[in-house]
């Protein structure tokens, strides 16, 4: 695995202290979000909780671990993805220690204003927006407050899937389908869908289908449903179990969404290098 993890390093500056090594550091902070343990319970031979904390942060505001990822996708383009893509949600519970960052002064580049932890009747909880490949294995993320809606937060999902070729060319960004239940069978996502040549396998929920029976003709024909392909949704369901086997991903101890989404994205690396 860190034989192709290494050459995604971003390099030593020209000027300046040069980097903490690489690879203890990626263990570190792998090792926090695994076992779930606050930063400063860090074994020593792993280094300083503070460097891995602050290069963490550091490369969620910059990219570099999205662009970690995307690389990682580039790799693997030629013959190892299927792109009957499924998207879904789960919601993570965060712990109290998730509350209490600051909504005043300097905004952190790339962070939501309300830091998306929801509250509702549950308690805290934040919602994590996935599209999964047809081999379980992650392709974009998105979070939001536990109690936003799947749909809104479709298009943002879709937006990331991007995967540069080996070759010349642009990057492929349409699956050859998409799996998604009910919560995502709405007319906007499906013209979205049909605008981009994406087959939407897509079943639809029971008002809005004795809504369209009551207007007769004018309800217009069913939209098409493969059932057969609709069985390979399972594919984002066992993505979502991998990522939750990490205890800190399966709640939320961040204060900073892009911490956790920073931490998402080192898991998908992670779960991608796997052979």
């Amino acid at each position: 695995m860190w034989d192709r993890v290494e050459p995604l390093m971003p390099a030593d500056p020209v000027r300046g202290r040069r980097w903490a090594d690489h690879r203890r550091t990626l263990e570190a902070i792998a090792w926090k979000y695994r076992t779930n343990l606050p930063w400063r319970d860090l074994p020593d031979e792993l280094g300083s909780f503070k460097t891995a904390h602050k290069r963490l942060i550091r490369w969620a505001v910059d990219g570099t671990w999205e662009t970690m990822l995307t690389a990682v996708l580039a790799a693997d383009a030629d013959d190892d993805i299927d792109w009957t893509v499924s998207v879904d949600s789960t919601v993570v519970r965060a712990h109290q220690h998730a509350a209490g960052a600051l909504k005043k002064g300097r905004p952190t580049p790339g962070e939501p204003a309300d830091h998306a932890p929801g509250r509702s009747r549950g308690g805290l909880s934040t919602k994590v927006h996935l599209a999964a490949d047809g081999r379980a294995r992650p392709l974009a993320f998105t979070v939001t407050a536990g109690q936003a809606g799947d749909a809104p937060a479709f298009e943002t999902v879709m937006s990331r899937i991007r995967v540069p070729r080996t070759g010349s060319g642009r990057p492929q960004t349409r699956p050859l389908a998409v799996l998604a239940d009910r919560a995502y069978s709405s007319r906007a996502i499906r013209s979205h869908l049909r605008r981009r040549g994406i087959r939407a396998v897509i079943p639809q929920p029971s008002d809005q289908l004795g809504h369209r029976l009551r207007r007769g003709r004018l309800g217009g024909r069913p939209p098409g449903f493969d059932r057969e392909t609709y069985k390979q949704r399972n594919t984002v369901e066992r993505c979502i179990n991998r990522l939750k086997q990490w205890r800190g991903l399966a709640t939320r101890t961040d204060k900073l969404a892009i911490a956790y989404q920073a931490a998402l994205h080192l898991a998908g690396i992670l779960i991608r290098t796997r052979r």
